[in-house]
């Protein structure tokens, strides 16, 4: 069956690799829109556009991710993270389809010490984590054909992330301090659209899932290996503790999750997260030279 698909927050890192994706999966029909092409606050414009559109799913990877901003911004952040994701979802479930909610690791608190699955009290301690929470709640109630899925350290080719800014400040600096007590798992966003795609084939299966790639480690370590793999030598690394770098919202120290749930659901392989980081990087590269050429 050929499904009609909405695609929010289509120019974020995960709506970018979204979009790339659909190029190789050219069986269903894709609306992707930003705030440009649908403000995804505004009720009578959801409703509209996915009537008009007859919409059988929704991807949401729209949100307000400016996580230390949060802490003054609550109301929009609400907004964008909590209240957007019920209207999308109230209105494709008045057409009986499904919705795939993107949420955060930041739900949790952190105080872990293994893995989270996806049964676990939440407890986040951050307006941006209580705020994709809600979103979370908002969603399972307003369709019954809902699957959320929690990922973690996202980073991509595209927009403004954590790996670009540690090759660039590795260019830039002589001297680095990363955080070496927060641990976690990168995601690449490529992956996680991989296994986006991988639901909507097989079908939504409803429920909470967690996605990130594969092992564990800190930042400070993750700050290394980007630095190796994009053969920056000249910048030293120093391991900092939290409390020498404080931010207005706080961090998850433990941020690992547990995704024996989505690979035995949807059957897919999840690569290890240097072995993602390499191809990202790789790409990075890759379209440097080519406007190098240009």
């Amino acid at each position: 069956m050929i499904m009609r698909i909405l695609v929010t927050g289509c120019n974020g890192q995960l709506g970018n690799e979204m979009q790339l994706l659909e190029k190789e999966n050219p069986q269903h029909t894709y609306f992707n829109t930003d705030v440009a092409e649908l403000d995804i606050t505004d009720q009578q414009a959801i409703e509209k556009f996915v009537s008009e559109q007859e919409i059988d799913g929704i991807v949401n990877c729209a949100a307000y991710t400016a996580v230390d901003k949060a802490e003054e911004n609550e109301v929009l952040c609400r907004k964008l993270n909590a209240e957007a994701p019920g209207l999308l979802a109230a209105a494709v479930e008045k057409r009986g389809g499904w919705m795939i909610q993107i949420s955060t690791d930041y739900v949790f608190d952190g105080t872990n010490h293994k893995p989270y699955v996806e049964t676990e009290p939440t407890c986040p301690n951050s307006v941006y984590g209580a705020t994709k929470l809600e979103g979370e709640q908002a969603v399972l109630s307003a369709c019954h054909r809902a699957m959320i899925i929690r990922t973690a350290w996202l980073y991509s080719t595209f927009g403004n992330n954590f790996v670009k800014t540690m090759i660039r400040l590795g260019k830039e600096k002589p001297e680095l301090g990363v955080i070496f007590d927060q641990i976690g798992t990168p995601t690449y966003a490529r992956d996680l659209a991989l296994a986006i795609f991988a639901a909507v084939n097989k079908g939504v299966v409803p429920g909470v899932y967690h996605f990130s790639n594969e092992g564990v480690i800190s930042w400070y370590d993750f700050t290394k290996a980007i630095h190796r793999i994009a053969g920056i030598s000249t910048c030293k690394v120093r391991p900092l503790h939290t409390a020498e770098y404080p931010t207005p919202a706080a961090r998850p120290h433990y941020s690992v999750l547990d995704k024996t749930k989505i690979k035995e659901t949807y059957g897919i392989e999840i690569p290890y997260w240097e072995t993602s980081l390499a191809e990202c990087i790789g790409k990075m590269k890759d379209w440097e030279n080519e406007i190098m050429k240009d």
